[in-house]
């Protein structure tokens, strides 16, 4: 994939940008009017020492689960038992909570898409500590005894600097996840020249690469933050019910200039959107 936006849920593509037609990140393609945007020249707050945004923002994390084949080898009531009990655990998670915290589990099956990974849920909360009581519940069950988490990813969601919010878009602060079959999701980092570009050019960039996406209405994006929190800079997945306009989306972004700045856009996975029983019946 190519540069990442900045910006979360965006209906079609993401807005990574390339430079438009002309000087780098000034102008706009050709057949395209030019956009009216403000640029956001302390993208990081250092020149006007912006005060550090404490107030309550959406994490995410995604979390990974391989089966160990010797739980296929138990007796079949037994393993029944044990993914019921996974399963309760699971659910408890949300059900116990008071529904201001704003919980949200998604499950998916890639079972038979990759080899490393079974399944995956997707949570999401406004506390970190959520999450790890969350894991924890899932820890005290049998089946974890047979599971291990090949990779675990978390995230934040914030505002874009690069994209005007639309009513819906999912330019704020929260998304709603889920909406498509499919969900295809990978972290992402960016080469340290991106953060040597001039503002300007940076929003240029991701002018450019929002206008080589727009025709991909079928495909919803969801970039959330780590800086910090975790090993990469973004995560980002996508939404769709069609893996073969994804797979056209990302091959167009490939011929972008922001993708010369993308250091790492891997693993990536194709995961399929099923309710947790479904999910762990494909396990065995």
């Amino acid at each position: 994939m190519s540069e990442q936006p900045e910006s979360n849920a965006q209906p079609t593509a993401p807005a990574h940008g390339a430079p438009a037609q002309g000087a780098p990140g000034q102008g706009a393609p050709a057949g395209r009017p030019a956009r009216k945007r403000m640029v956001d020249l302390d993208p990081s707050g250092q020149v006007t020492q912006r005060e550090p945004d404490r107030g309550g923002r959406q994490f995410m994390n995604y979390s990974f689960f391989k089966l160990d084949p010797a739980f296929r080898r138990l007796p079949h009531a037994e393993r029944e038992e044990i993914k019921a009990e996974f399963m309760a655990a699971a659910d408890a998670w949300q059900a116990d909570a008071p529904a201001a915290k704003g919980l949200i589990q998604r499950s998916y099956s890639l079972v038979g898409v990759r080899g490393d990974v079974d399944f995956m849920i997707w949570r999401m909360a406004f506390d970190v500590r959520d999450f790890q009581d969350a894991q924890a519940r899932l820890n005290r069950t049998r089946l974890m005894g047979y599971l291990t988490q090949p990779y675990t990813y978390t995230s934040m969601n914030k505002r874009s600097q690069y994209v005007n919010r639309v009513e819906g878009s999912g330019h704020g602060l929260e998304i709603l996840p889920g909406q498509g079959r499919y969900l295809f999701i990978y972290p992402f980092i960016k080469t340290r020249a991106w953060y040597d570009l001039t503002p300007h050019a940076r929003q240029g960039m991701m002018d450019e690469h929002i206008y080589a996406s727009e025709p991909f209405k079928g495909v919803r994006i969801n970039t959330s933050y780590s800086y910090g929190i975790d090993d990469q800079e973004f995560v980002v997945s996508f939404d769709s019910d069609y893996p073969q306009e994804f797979v056209d989306l990302v091959h167009r972004l490939r011929y972008t200039e922001a993708s010369n700045y993308t250091l790492q856009d891997t693993p990536m996975f194709t995961c399929v959107k099923k309710d947790l029983q479904e999910t762990l019946d494909d396990l065995a």
